[in-house]
């Protein structure tokens, strides 16, 4: 088991934030339809440190502002080195799979719709992605996170096995 990644305080953070869906809700009632608006945001410092959020209003920019307030409690802290990931990492959510895979320097984010708000929030600029089965933005958002949150750096594998950090290079 990985060790706890979440980010405990937000105050020193400066977060910004994309919408990766707004969708329009219908509850019909007996005097008709009432509309109100589901709004999936992804909020990063572009330097390892992201959060999704889900807010739900009745406007669609309070929807947003409950989602980049509900995003701020759920931070986490991803291993980025050169502007990539240190290692291939496959995650499911739902109906939805994501692979992710290093890339060297000029690459750039070969990654879809809400994959791509997510690793350029964390601050990726190398990277290949591909997600497969739903193309859900809510759980791919979701299987990009867990696929980010499981990743491991060289420091934190060779304090976990207790050796050196060369004698993890050369296992």
């Amino acid at each position: 088991m990985a060790k706890d990644n979440r980010v405990k305080s937000t105050n020193d953070l400066e977060l910004k934030d994309r919408l990766v869906a707004i969708n329009r809700v219908t509850k019909v009632t007996k005097g008709g339809r009432t509309f109100s608006f589901s709004a999936i945001v992804v909020v990063g410092n572009e330097d390892g440190i992201v959060g999704w959020g889900l807010g739900k209003a009745s406007e669609v920019t309070a929807a947003i502002s409950k989602g980049v307030e509900a995003a701020k409690k759920n931070l986490i802290k991803v291993p980025v080195r050169k502007g990539t990931i240190p290692h291939d990492q496959f995650a499911k959510f739902g109906g939805a799979q994501v692979y992710i895979k290093p890339a060297t320097h000029g690459t750039g984010v070969k990654a879809g719709g809400a994959m791509r708000a997510v690793l350029e929030s964390v601050g990726i600029t190398d990277v290949l992605a591909k997600s497969k089965g739903s193309s859900n933005p809510h759980n791919l958002v979701k299987a990009t996170i867990a696929a980010l949150g499981e990743l491991r750096d060289a420091y934190t594998v060779a304090q976990n096995r207790g050796v050196s950090l060369e004698k993890v290079f050369k296992g």
